[in-house]
């Protein structure tokens, strides 16, 4: 029996049958049709399971603003290495050659042990022959480059560095029949009315999947005992970096790595014990002159942690289990993986025996919850905890154990200048993470694409 269709369909399986595997812009082409034409007959045929559309993404990597000044002139570490080739040279000098490229250049060469500085003459220490990203950008140059024809390992420093790397996600349409498509006759009639077509679908209104995602989790901590404390996102360095014994130093302080908030400074950060006592943790173990200048700066908060200290600096209690969830923002290149800001949640336990076995038994509790069964935890480095732990979770569809969530006690150095005298449990994470591994995503950029397809399919309780 033969079936009724639009002329539009007509058209794109006449057009198939000719050249089974066409994109839309070749059956724009080919049936003459316009694109909003093409899309709408696709559809059509989707939904009367007809046409079968395989969808791709491909990454095309190119030189952003400061990767072209890079590739001309050289990345800023190996204008600075060539600066010091004939000898050492002042700090004001090299500054006056560098310009707003002299600090991020520096913070790299001292973080890799390249340089050495006496008094106020900076000399080379270690000059490696090849820099990390220079392979990349002589590959890209002035071209566009497939992501999977670059080295990942030279390229994920450039990716790091604001406008070194323009990645661009091209996405693509294949079309072809279904086996029942092959064989149908199409009806000529006019007029004849389908009875078997499917009727509009109507959505109902609902809630973002990942506003259920920090829902879900927001009840599972409230359940486990904890009280949710709430803080600024925009915070002083000083509870932000100084607090938690990042020394002002750090490259994690750099522009590139931090969101400052421009001529804005704290006028009040912490109380004048507060101050003297961080100040001199710095000064006692990172041997160096601490600023409080630098300590006044304002900034995108880049973790939760900085309102939990700030808490139980005021607080100092001897028992207390808290978690706090919110935005958090960090200069970083948009990739599938990684965004300027995004949702992070954090716990804390405190108590006088609280243990490392406590913490690891807390986050089994959680991922038990949230529905993650396989976990387990690794050794790692963590600033401002020691022991540190990386909590793994096997990833079903990659087929492979992925980080989530940090986790560790706080060190001395961060409680004891603040007066908070018992043991600090705590870890946390980004929440798209756990959204991602909730709804089968790989790619973080998905929850703000604003897909409706995508947001009216995805199941509420995964």
């Amino acid at each position: 029996m033969s079936q009724v269709f639009h002329d539009i369909e007509k058209k794109i399986i006449t057009s198939l049958r000719d050249n089974p595997k066409q994109t839309p812009e070749s059956l724009e082409k080919s049936t003459q049709l316009s694109p909003d034409q093409i899309r709408r007959g696709i559809e059509w045929l989707k939904l009367k399971d007809l046409a079968i559309v395989f969808e791709s993404k491909s990454s095309v990597m190119s030189l952003g603003k400061n990767g072209i000044e890079s590739f001309e002139k050289g990345l800023p570490e190996r204008r600075l290495l060539n600066l010091l080739k004939d000898g050492p040279k002042k700090l004001s000098d090299l500054q006056k050659e560098l310009g707003f490229v002299f600090g991020p250049s520096m913070g790299l060469a001292r973080k890799n042990n390249w340089v050495e500085s006496s008094s106020d003459e900076i000399s080379i220490k270690n000059s490696p022959s090849d820099l990390p990203g220079e392979k990349t950008l002589k590959l890209i140059g002035t071209e566009k480059l497939s992501k999977d024809k670059i080295d990942s390992t030279d390229l994920s420093g450039l990716l790091r560095r604001p406008d070194f790397i323009v990645e661009d996600i091209i996405k693509t349409k294949e079309i072809s029949l279904s086996d029942a498509a092959k064989s149908i006759k199409i009806s000529d009639s006019v007029g004849d009315i389908d009875v078997e077509a499917k009727v509009p679908e109507v959505f109902v209104a609902r809630t973002h999947p990942l506003k259920d995602t920090i829902d879900e989790i927001r009840e599972i901590f409230v359940t486990l005992g904890f009280s949710e404390i709430l803080g600024n996102m925009t915070q002083s360095s000083f509870w932000n970096f100084d607090a938690l014994f990042t020394p002002q130093d750090h490259p994690a302080r750099e522009l590139q790595d931090t969101f400052y908030l421009d001529k804005i400074n704290a006028k009040k950060i912490g109380t004048p014990e507060q101050i003297r006592k961080v100040s001199e943790s710095h000064k006692k173990n990172w041997r160096y002159q601490w600023d409080i200048n630098e300590a006044r700066k304002m900034v995108l908060r880049t973790h939760t942690t900085c309102v939990t200290i700030k808490h139980l600096a005021e607080k100092k209690p001897d028992e207390t289990r808290i978690f706090s969830l919110g935005r958090v923002f960090r200069n970083e290149k948009v990739s599938y993986k990684h965004l300027v800001e995004f949702n992070q949640i954090e716990g804390v336990v405190v108590g006088k025996d609280a243990s490392l076995k406590n913490l690891m038994g807390i986050q089994r509790e959680f991922y038990k919850r949230i529905g993650i069964t396989k976990i387990k935890f690794w050794p790692t480095f963590f600033p401002y905890t020691e022991p540190s732990l990386q909590t793994m979770v096997y990833n079903e569809k990659l087929g492979k154990w992925v980080e989530l969530f940090g986790m560790g006690i706080f060190r001395p150095e961060v409680t004891k200048p603040l007066g908070i005298t018992q043991p600090v449990l705590a870890w946390g994470g980004g929440i798209e993470r756990i959204a991602m591994l909730k709804y089968d995503l790989s790619d973080v950029r998905e929850f703000y694409n604003n897909n409706l397809g995508w947001l009216r399919s995805a199941k509420k309780c995964q």
